[in-house]
């Protein structure tokens, strides 16, 4: 029933058209009525109209703020032992950003990953 629901929100069919709606494919006006089989030709018939369901996997993880990426790279390029400009040559070479500030939090998440790989290669804690 829930699909059916979350169906006939995403096609923008509510109220006395919801109703009907169902009426046509059921008999039925209300999906609390409707038999397991009912509901599912009831979503059949949402797909075959050219409803797609969204994806599962539930919520993505969270993305980290700025903020936090650039304190990984302070702190990455401090036990380094390197200026903020070698993150920004970084940026430059990846993805032609000529400051930090201009990545997004994605992009700060590939400098974060290259400077990881920097520290494993000279045997650094990362």
């Amino acid at each position: 029933m829930a699909k059916v629901h979350i169906a006939a929100k995403d096609m923008g069919i509510e109220g006395e058209t919801y109703c009907d709606f169902l009426e046509r494919v059921t008999g039925k006006r209300s999906a609390g009525d409707c038999a397991v089989h009912e509901l599912v030709r009831v979503v059949a018939e949402f797909r075959r109209l050219g409803w797609t369901p969204a994806r599962r996997g539930g919520k993505p993880a969270p993305a980290k703020g700025k903020a936090a990426l650039m304190g990984k790279i302070s702190a990455l390029l401090a036990e380094a032992n390197r200026s903020d400009a070698y993150a920004e040559g970084i940026a430059l070479r990846m993805y032609k950003r000529d400051k930090l500030a201009f990545c997004t939090p994605k992009e700060l998440q590939s400098v974060i990953a290259a400077l990881s790989k920097d520290a494993k290669r000279h045997g650094r804690r990362a």
